[in-house]
């Protein structure tokens, strides 16, 4: 993942090679356009603008709220030349032969990226379609002021059915990652398709929703959390290090039972239309100055390895927060496969949880 050209750093001779390429670099674009197809709100501030400078094209960005809502899209055949799924869905649009392999004698920066998020994309092991975007985990964002830190080192996801913490909870409204927290408590796979097992995991959300009185809430647990609403919510890390930085009195706390690792990669849709730049993209996001513009502004954690040890260290603008270095060496954390028979049940499971919550 890289620049063809000087890619992945800050240093003063990168850029007057940048600046020497400039004028190349956009002859040879000039014109063209990338359609790109990314989740809301997640990308930095000057990155496209930089982009289209660079090369003398235009980027065409449109959004998506989930991944669900983005494979809908991509099946029915509009056209995108670089897409930014996580990777539960990466493994689906491979298995249903929607993507395009990359050109990897384009791709020249994988050397910069972080060898722990290469090593957990299991679902492109050999790196034929994917290049890491932004990688993470889900922990509890919790009121340092209002929860006992014993309790969770105890009771891990069990906290959420903790009656000292009734109707003072959020649940994130994300089948996946709500029935992932269930699983866990219970020391099963977050990958399990065994419905005895996805049953026990639905009881276990079903008890929380009739006991405690939890909102079930999306982005807006962010800023909630942020301003001390509640005291206790399960939220991906990236969202959590905003918190953080807002809030000294919230922490974050992944459970010893594990905890979803997940990775959103660019990949190419097969029917892409601008294969060329789709690559220059790629490689773009991947260099110092886009993937620094990209965390600093999202607050996700990079997979650049330059700027995720500038942000977390010494003065970096995450220094001391915990959710923005969500690894850990911890058997029990997964990141999430694709399986249809799973899929089927918990969406159907999730669709009984919150009708259950509209009712109490």
């Amino acid at each position: 993942m890289a620049l063809l050209a000087g890619c992945g750093s800050n240093g003063s001779s990168d850029t007057a090679t940048q600046a020497a390429n400039a004028s190349t670099d956009s002859g040879k674009y000039s014109g063209q356009t990338l359609h790109f197809y990314n989740p809301g709100e997640y990308i930095g501030e000057d990155v496209i603008s930089n982009f289209e400078k660079k090369f003398g094209c235009r980027v065409l960005m449109d959004n998506f709220d989930s991944n669900e809502s983005m494979y809908i899209k991509v099946a029915n055949g509009d056209k995108y030349d670089v897409i930014v799924p996580s990777d539960y869905m990466i493994e689906r649009l491979m298995q249903e032969d929607l993507l395009q392999p990359l050109d990897l004698s384009k791709i020249t920066c994988f050397d910069k990226l972080d060898k722990t998020v290469l090593a957990n994309m299991e679902f492109d092991a050999e790196h034929k379609y994917a290049v890491p975007y932004f990688w993470g985990s889900v922990g509890i964002v919790y009121d340092t002021t209002k929860v006992d830190e014993a309790d969770l080192e105890a009771e891990g996801y069990g906290i959420f059915k903790n009656q000292k913490y009734k109707g003072d909870i959020y649940l994130y409204d994300s089948e996946r990652d709500s029935l992932m927290m269930a699983l866990k408590y219970l020391g099963y796979s977050m990958n399990t398709n065994d419905e005895a097992e996805l049953n026990e995991a639905y009881e276990f959300l079903l008890e929380v929703v009739n006991t405690m009185e939890p909102e079930i809430v999306t982005d807006e647990i962010i800023d909630n959390m942020a301003q001390g609403r509640k005291a206790l919510g399960l939220l991906y890390s990236g969202d959590a290090a905003y918190v953080l930085s807002e809030n000294e009195n919230m922490g974050f706390y992944m459970p010893e039972t594990g905890t979803n690792l997940w990775i959103d990669a660019m990949v190419i849709p097969k029917n892409a239309q601008n294969v060329e730049l789709a690559h220059e993209w790629i490689n773009y996001i991947s260099s110092y100055e886009a993937a620094l513009d990209n965390s600093v502004t999202v607050g996700y954690t990079s997979p650049n390895v330059e700027v995720f040890e500038e942000l977390s260290g010494e003065g970096g603008e995450y220094e001391g927060i915990s959710a923005y270095v969500p690894s850990r060496e911890n058997e029990n954390d997964e990141v999430f496969h694709y399986d249809e028979k799973a899929r089927k049940i918990i969406a159907e499971l999730w669709s009984k949880i919150k009708i259950a919550a509209s009712n109490v």
